[in-house]
């Protein structure tokens, strides 16, 4: 219910009402935050407040007490626990700086990483499959051996075809730890490695994001406010970094121009997403199989994860896919509200300036995009239900 209600505020709320409200405070305001000076002209930002912290750490232990529910013990220990913990947290970094200067470093990768596998392996096969544990536990091991040897290969030519081949060489490892290990149940063990592989992997790529984030908010262009409200790269770091060129900083600069569109478009597309797999997942679990599932003996995560969701995903693909080849057709307020020139301020611009050609292009290739959505959407289909496939039996 706490998800629902949710998910049915976000999707009530306009969205250049949404993105207004994102640039005035997770933007301006947390620039302002960040760069804020005492009444003796001394920099404090970054500090939280204790109205602020006390405010936070609430609001989440009402949010876990929702998610988790049970008993009142429960609830008070379940709010506890969380409004305790996110205090804590939000105290340390406080007095650490870590906003002015934030990074993970090798003990919070590994204390990440290790989080990360156990949620992956309680959502993929379940503790009690020890090759899975063992090969998520590997991928982790694996992940701080080389933390310190690869971040000679992070230098400032590092390039992003570079970076997907890491990418497609760490999920290669994953797999193949999945299939070495594991006896039986190999693709279900192989996934697992795969996707914690991925997880440590974008810990990593994120540290070192971090490490580049105090010279990106130096840079004269930036001064001090590292969080945009328009645009889709900085003109001026460009010309900064075109006599001595940078990838992180150019990838910083990147995502930090992204992060507000894409919260924008994220929140609103939530509930939907929320709504139809709350509706799918309840349709299937009255199926005949999920009951012969459970007569079988399987535990509750092995029926919902593995026989139900998979099937309940069906509908979300479509969904989903839809939404991705809309997004790229254009995404006509987003983009007029954060000054980003995509499809659709192109389609804007056509129509504002009576160019049939310009028109006819965009519909061109917004029409290849559906295609293309409903090609992937049948595809993802036979992959999600083998009943599907031409043939399949």
């Amino acid at each position: 219910y706490s998800v629902t209600f949710v998910s049915f505020l976000f999707f009530s709320l306009p969205v250049f009402w949404v993105a207004v409200l994102l640039k005035q405070y997770l933007a301006i305001g947390f620039n302002d935050w960040l760069s804020h000076y005492d009444e003796n002209g001394n920099p404090d930002g970054g500090v939280v407040s204790l109205p602020f912290l006390i405010g936070i750490s609430f609001a989440v232990g009402i949010f876990w007490v929702g998610v988790l529910g049970g008993d009142r013990k429960r609830l008070l220990a379940v709010f506890g626990i969380s409004a305790g913990s996110t205090a804590l947290v939000l105290t340390l970094l406080s007095v650490t700086h870590w906003f002015i200067t934030p990074t993970l470093g090798p003990i919070f990768v590994l204390f990440m990483g290790a989080s990360l596998a156990l949620v992956t392996v309680l959502a993929s096969t379940g503790l009690g499959n020890r090759a899975s544990v063992y090969t998520a536990g590997a991928m982790v091991a694996l992940g701080m051996v080389v933390y310190f040897p690869i971040q000679m290969l992070f230098t400032k030519d590092f390039s992003a075809l570079t970076l997907l081949g890491l990418a497609a060489l760490t999920i290669i490892v994953g797999l193949a730890a999945g299939y070495f290990i594991a006896k039986e149940d190999r693709p279900a063990v192989m996934r697992t490695g795969a996707i914690t592989a991925f997880l440590v992997a974008v810990l990593i790529f994120a540290d070192r994001i971090m490490q580049s984030w105090k010279p990106y908010v130096e840079f004269s262009s930036i001064a001090g406010r590292p969080v945009p409200t328009v645009g889709q790269t900085n003109s001026e770091l460009n010309d900064e970094l075109a006599l001595n060129p940078d990838f992180w900083l150019s990838t910083l600069d990147g995502l930090m121009h992204i992060i507000l569109p894409t919260i924008a478009l994220t929140l609103i597309s939530f509930a939907g997403y929320v709504r139809y797999t709350r509706g799918s997942l309840l349709e299937v679990l009255n199926m005949d199989y999920i009951r012969t599932a459970r007569a079988k003996g399987l535990s509750e995560r092995t029926v919902l994860m593995r026989h139900a969701f998979r099937n309940a995903l069906i509908p979300l693909t479509t969904l989903m896919v839809w939404d991705i080849a809309g997004l790229v057709g254009g995404a006509v307020i987003t983009e007029s509200v954060f000054g980003w020139s995509g499809m659709g301020t192109l389609f804007l611009q056509g129509v504002a300036g009576y160019d049939l050609n310009l028109l006819m292009s965009v519909i061109l290739i917004t029409s290849g995009l559906a295609l293309l959505a409903n090609l992937a959407a049948d595809l993802l289909y036979s992959a999600l239900d083998p009943r599907i496939r031409i043939g399949g039996k």
